[in-house]
């Protein structure tokens, strides 16, 4: 357990330890602000104390942020000839696979926790623009938190099947869009082929959080992806260590 927060720690320090973690920060609040105040007509005019167009743009923001983040973890490691060596120690894999997952999910979760100033700067101090919903507030960001763990998850992955950090940023943003967006063209389609694209649509599952329902069944979802992205990455570093 040691082992792996020892490599979290060290995955986590090395996004700031380079230009990582400022651009990705300061980037996405510029754009985050840009489309919270000017997107979908301008914040201005829904007339009312809201944070929806917060957790409607973030996730969309994020389809770019993980793959900046993930496309390193596992490519730059078997490119450069360091996870040779790094699966030689006594090392467990789980500890590797691990250890990488919560340091570039700690890098989300800290943009997440900077994006808390918008609430409290539009509605405690120094503005105060009407009363907000809170619960609604926080359902949004475990939804956020969720939609992280499963996105890093998929990078991860992604990153421990190719050599080329390119290859994995385009796969990465290839997928997640997809994954994304799917809601978006079950709209425009009918029967059960609807029902399955919506099914494994995150803005769809999305959805609940943002009106303030935490929905097992949405929990459920992006955990199981998650799950399922470390344990297919474990084998695959778990089979190169063997080959």
């Amino acid at each position: 357990m040691s082992i792996m927060w020892t490599i979290a720690k060290r995955e986590f320090r090395s996004y700031f330890d380079s230009p990582i973690a400022y651009v990705v920060v300061c980037v996405s609040f510029l754009g985050l602000g840009l489309l919270i105040f000017f997107g979908q007509g301008g914040y201005w005019q829904t007339d009312r104390a809201t944070l929806s167009p917060l957790f409607f743009f973030l996730p969309a923001v994020s389809l770019l942020i993980v793959p900046v983040i993930t496309m390193r973890l596992m490519a730059e490691e078997r490119r450069s000839g360091t996870l040779e060596m790094l699966i030689t120690l006594p090392v467990k894999d789980s500890d590797v696979i691990l250890g990488k997952y919560l340091g570039a999910l700690g890098l989300m979760l800290v943009l997440f926790l900077f994006t808390l100033l918008y609430p409290i700067l539009m509605f405690k101090f120094p503005w105060n623009l009407g009363p907000l919903d809170w619960g609604q507030v926080a359902s949004g960001y475990v939804g956020l938190v969720l939609f992280a763990a499963a996105s890093v998850g998929l990078g991860l992955l992604i990153s421990s099947l190719t050599d080329s950090q390119a290859v994995a940023f385009f796969l990465t943003l290839a997928l997640l869009a997809l994954l994304w967006f799917s809601g978006t063209f079950a709209q425009h389609i009918e029967g059960a082929a609807s029902g399955l694209v919506s099914f494994i649509s995150f803005q769809s599952r999305l959805e609940g959080f943002q009106r303030g329902v935490i929905d097992s069944r949405d929990s459920v979802y992006f955990l199981t992806i998650a799950a399922l992205s470390l344990i297919v990455s474990f084998r695959v570093l778990e089979r190169r260590k063997w080959a």
